[in-house]
């Protein structure tokens, strides 16, 4: 029997020729085989049936076939798998430049210092995968992990960016197990160390062959070119790099300080003057008159194909055609209103009420919007009457002409209720906030609203009354 324990003794060595690799020690079966390689794999991550090895024991064979020396102060948690398991998964950066955004089942693996992706939808047997295969990952030394909503219209959708401008947006349905995925990669970065420097030197020490040679070349390549053209790369790129960083700030400020002014830009005819959005008596003073031509615009196509539409004024036309004719109106184009693409007559409408609405001091001043709530509320009817024309005879001639223009349109609205179901009180509810508002915002708002519209409903019922230039 002595020989025999000679024979087991000598059988339990390693090889000379890998004496000096970290290689994974050669066995030979014994009757005691069992044992051993039960206390040999004690390092090794099995499943819950302690048959399926998983993935971190063939990075280590990796090593042994690429003749890598390993140094011995390897953390071993940063060799442990941590948790793994499906999820779906999108890379939408890679090294800065911005990736169209695909979402994938992937199996991923969490160890102590990075992430691995395989492209099974379940746990990737080691037999099945091909020779030379190299799992996507991404190292975690550095990185940030977050929840966003932005990013994604999926649910439980969180996003991990690391310090080389990788980013990847992780998800799953259910919420638990997204959650326990937060978490345990978070607690995963927490426990790496956060200052580059060290990262840097150990770098080699803490990766395989592939990861070695992938991150030196991801650390010694160069900004594309399309990249280098964006101000936030650059920014991103170099802002480790002090000298970069006070470079780029410098251009920034030449370029401010050189930058045209607006009264240059508007000389040069680059920016024009808006109408949407400016005084009324500017746009009046521009166009040489006292109403604005394209409020008379709208006036003319409402009453020619709009008196008898159901919901004029009250019904919304589609705001992206509102802005078009917005824009067309702002850079002075050739504006037509009877061209096919204004057709809905809601539209005109729309862009209207849009015109006054945008006014920065609305067609009645707000110097006078005290006046005209004390106004309303006169209980005697041809007191309140008066007092509101004479009201409106002190506005400014703009003011006054565009509101009489407006009102006698209006009014011609509501004679035709019987078909168009607009009258008076609905004309006051759509236009009351538009045309009289106060400058600053209070408490009694819903109060003001009510006046507001009794205002524009009775000066529809006394219009030739109040605009009449004619004294009591």
């Amino acid at each position: 029997m002595q020989p025999l324990a000679s024979s087991d003794s000598g059988a339990e060595k390693l090889h000379p020729s890998h004496e000096n690799i970290a290689a994974v020690p050669m066995r030979i079966k014994t009757a005691n085989s069992p044992h051993d390689r039960h206390s040999q794999s004690k390092s090794m991550i099995l499943s819950d049936n302690l048959k399926a090895i998983e993935p971190i024991s063939r990075h280590r064979r990796n090593h042994s076939q690429h003749n890598l020396t390993l140094p011995e102060f390897i953390s071993p948690l940063e060799q442990t798998v941590i948790k793994e398991g499906c999820l779906l998964k999108a890379k939408i950066a890679d090294g800065g430049k911005k990736l169209r955004k695909n979402w994938a089942t992937s199996w991923l693996v969490l160890t102590g210092r990075k992430i691995e992706f395989y492209k099974e939808s379940k746990q990737p047997a080691v037999a099945n995968l091909k020779p030379g295969y190299k799992p996507e990952w991404m190292d975690l030394c550095g990185a940030h992990i977050e929840w966003t909503t932005e990013k994604s219209s999926k649910k439980n959708v969180f996003q991990i960016t690391t310090i080389s401008g990788n980013e990847v947006l992780l998800q799953s349905d259910i919420d638990i197990v997204i959650l326990e995925w937060f978490h345990a990669i978070k607690n995963a970065i927490e426990r790496l160390p956060k200052d580059k420097s060290n990262m840097s030197r150990n770098k080699i020490a803490r990766s395989s062959s592939s990861e070695l040679l992938n991150s030196f070349e991801t650390d010694s390549k160069e900004p594309k070119a399309e990249n280098r053209r964006s101000l936030i790369f650059r920014l991103n790129y170099s802002i480790s790099d002090t000298t970069d960083r006070n470079r780029v700030k410098s251009r920034l400020k030449k370029f401010i300080t050189r930058r045209p002014s607006l009264r240059t830009l508007q000389e040069k005819g680059i920016i024009k003057d808006q109408i949407f959005g400016s005084h009324l008596h500017k746009v009046c003073e521009r166009e040489g008159s006292t109403v604005p031509q394209f409020v008379k615009m709208c006036i003319n196509v409402v009453e020619k194909r709009g008196l008898d539409v159901d919901g004029i004024y009250r019904v919304s036309g589609n705001l992206a055609t509102i802005q078009k004719l917005r824009f067309f109106v702002n850079q002075e184009e050739k504006l037509n209103l009877d061209d096919s693409q204004w057709e809905d007559i809601h539209v005109v409408t729309g862009a209207l009420k849009m015109f006054f609405r945008e006014l920065p001091e609305p067609l009645f001043p707000y110097c006078f919007f005290e006046q005209f709530v004390e106004a309303i509320k006169i209980q005697d009817n041809n007191n309140k009457v008066k007092c509101i024309k004479d009201l409106v005879q002190k506005l400014p001639r703009p003011n006054y002409d565009t509101m009489k223009i407006l009102f006698e349109h209006l009014q011609k609205i509501a004679a035709k209720e019987n078909l168009n179901l607009m009258t008076p009180q609905s004309l006051g509810i759509v236009f009351g906030p538009t045309l009289l508002r106060p400058e600053k915002e209070t408490g009694s708002m819903a109060v003001y609203m009510v006046y507001q519209n009794q205002l524009v409903e009775l000066m529809l019922s006394k219009c030739s009354t109040i605009f009449s230039s004619e004294k009591d």
